[in-house]
């Protein structure tokens, strides 16, 4: 199996793009040139914010669609180095208006 990468990028507009390769720097090029995803491609530069190594491909792609799914503020806590905020990043907030109840 291939090693995988998966990366978290800072767009110019203060976007957050998370994607995943089997080769980060070849990856990184292809963004910075404009040769990447169209949402880089609209926001050049780019800067590595936040990369995640694994033994497979399929675990880095699995983990990009899980922080795809988070919210700025949860990938900023990530991106920070501050895991223990986010289990409550986590929590939606229509739950928390249904614990009102």
């Amino acid at each position: 199996m291939t090693k995988g990468y998966l990366y978290i990028l800072l767009c110019s507009d203060g976007s957050y793009y998370t994607g995943s390769t089997n080769d980060l720097e070849r990856r990184l090029a292809q963004h910075q040139s404009g040769e990447g995803a169209n949402h880089t491609r609209k926001r050049l530069p780019v800067r590595l914010v936040y990369y995640e190594e694994y033994d497979r491909i399929d675990l880095a792609f699995y983990r990009e669609k899980q922080i795809q799914g988070w919210s700025r503020r949860k990938k900023e806590a990530l991106i920070n180095g501050a895991p223990e905020l986010l289990p409550a990043l986590a929590i939606a907030y229509r739950d928390l208006r249904n614990s009102d109840a």
